[in-house]
């Protein structure tokens, strides 16, 4: 595999302009066109804290996103649906909570059967279906069908059984063995995107090391990654074994998902200019292992997790001039968030802002996430929303802003937050609540002001606890993040009638199969 230089791939970015060339008014709206493009970066264990827009202690210069909130509008109670990878994706990818699937807890491998139904609504079907081009470069992790090389396809379950793991390498014992020379299924191209190129799982961390395009693997790998990679530094310096296409580097993958992306654009604005697009960029930085290449490598005060929080940063920018140079910027709603909580920081970073909790953990600061996008024709500048909202109302809101009907049965957790969205403020609130799950499979129910936890196990994480326990005794823990908002003061026992209230909302919401409003 060809490892493109930095330098190649930027002076590759000025062929864009040839789009430009036939004039100043060829980048303009074409007649007749109403719907933006639309371009979401979904980062990874990014924390709320991470950007200086809402932590101005940050550490990590993140000058792009930064640019986005200060050009648009900037959500300070927004939630990934989980605390960790997998989960997530599925939630804002369908608009559906994850903990309905068969998933009800941790994410998947790099060889796990998929977990979005065939034929369920996406944002991408749904947008295709309005006339998009759209495009998926990036972190899958939802599932792929892999053809076995000896016939076999056992259920992940099983696998699991006999080797615990095995769903993340492909292992001939346990008839998880891969042929990399046959399509896969279940993948992006399946569930609306016209493109994609992506990996499996997390293309840092876990096998196959292989870039996948549209249902072909890349290349054939042939290696080990242990075979160019050290495994000794943990979690945070060294990926998992795996199998490794020679030449894969692990330190570059951001910058051939982000080259993608923008050829994709440009791709798109020059066969089909008056066609909107959608692209889904979803990032690894910064997930571990913390691999920062040359050009971040030192450049934060946060160590290597923060350089990558800073490759993230780059590109989102380099999509941001991709726009510029196309003429399309101010025609397009430009959306960055992150999937989960953070890592904790270091030398004095507070990843997690002023939040308790860490990615996988049920707090806060596990699953409230940046949230910033702009749109310079409808969205006004320097908003400033507490509405609270959910990365699984991404659907609905696309559904509203591009005028899809959604049937009944499509996105039943999510809401069109599009009023917030263009920096309208309601008299009430647009959720009625939000449903967070852990890594674990702890949930939690937010409404209004007050939160509930139902575990007393502290986090319903891996990651070290934070802050003083709950009250010994009691089966779950009571925040009211209005007035703690760092979680540190449990009412389950002074508020039972609080308890009561939200414990029967999230029985209702499990009973009916949905928690937004049925649509007429």
């Amino acid at each position: 595999m060809k490892t493109i230089g930095r330098r190649e791939f930027l002076e590759s970015l000025t062929l864009g302009a040839a789009v430009l060339a036939a004039g100043p008014g060829s980048a303009c709206r074409p007649a007749g066109r109403r719907n933006p493009n639309i371009v979401l970066i979904l980062a990874d264990d990014l924390g709320y804290g991470d950007p200086g827009c809402n932590n101005p202690g940050s550490k990590i210069p993140m000058p792009n996103v930064d640019g986005i909130a200060a050009r648009g509008v900037r959500f300070t109670d927004a939630h990934a649906p989980a605390a960790v990878c997998t989960p997530t994706r599925y939630g804002l990818l369908t608009g559906r909570y994850a903990w309905r699937t068969w998933l009800k807890q941790g994410v998947l491998g790099g060889y796990t059967p998929p977990l979005v139904e065939t034929g369920r609504m996406t944002t991408a079907s749904l947008l295709k279906s309005r006339g998009y081009a759209t495009g998926f470069f990036g972190k899958w992790h939802l599932g792929l069908t892999w053809t076995r090389m000896n016939g076999s396809a056992p259920d992940w379950r099983e696998a699991e059984k006999l080797r615990p793991g095995s769903s993340q390498d492909a292992d001939p014992k346990t008839g998880m063995n891969a042929d990399f020379t046959k399509p896969v299924a279940g993948g992006p191209v399946d569930h609306g995107y016209d493109e994609a190129y992506f990996s499996a799982a997390c293309p840092t961390m876990d096998g196959p090391f292989v870039f996948i395009e549209n249902r072909q693997a890349s290349a054939i790998p042939t290696g080990q990654v242990s075979d160019y990679y050290d495994m000794t530094g943990g979690e945070e310096g060294s990926p998992r074994k795996g199998w490794i296409v020679p030449g894969f580097k692990l330190e570059d993958v951001d910058f051939h998902f982000t080259e993608k992306a923008i050829a994709f654009m440009e791709r798109s604005r020059r066969e089909s200019p008056a066609k909107p697009f959608f692209v889904s960029l979803h990032l690894s930085a910064p997930h571990t292992p913390w691999l920062p290449p040359p050009l971040f490598k030192g450049k934060s005060l946060d160590g290597p997790r923060g350089d990558l929080v800073m490759l993230a940063d780059w590109c989102t920018g380099e999509i941001a001039k991709a726009l510029d140079r196309l003429g399309v910027a101010d025609d397009t709603l430009f959306i960055f968030t992150s999937d989960n909580g953070p890592h904790p920081g270091t030398n004095g970073h507070k990843s997690e802002g002023a939040l308790r909790g860490l990615k996988s953990q049920i707090w806060e600061g596990g699953h409230r996430v940046p949230l910033v996008a702009r749109w310079p024709k409808r969205v006004p500048e320097g908003i400033v929303s507490d509405e609270p909202v959910c990365l699984v109302d991404l659907l609905a809101t696309f559904a509203a802003l591009t005028g899809a009907p959604l049937p009944e049965d499509a996105g039943p957790d999510s809401y069109d937050i599009s009023p917030a969205l263009l920096g309208k403020k309601g008299p009430s609130p647009i959720r009625e609540a939000i449903v967070s799950h852990s890594q674990n499979g702890t949930f939690a129910i937010r409404q209004g002001a007050w939160k509930l936890i139902l575990d007393n196990k502290t986090s319903g994480g891996w990651m070290t606890p934070a802050g003083k326990p709950p009250q010994p005794g009691t089966p779950g823990q009571l925040y009211n993040l209005a007035e703690d908002p760092a979680e540190s003061n449990d009412l389950w026992e002074e508020r039972p009638e609080i308890v009561a209230r939200l414990t029967a909302l999230l029985d209702k919401y499990k009973q009916d199969g949905r928690s937004a409003p049925r649509r007429r």
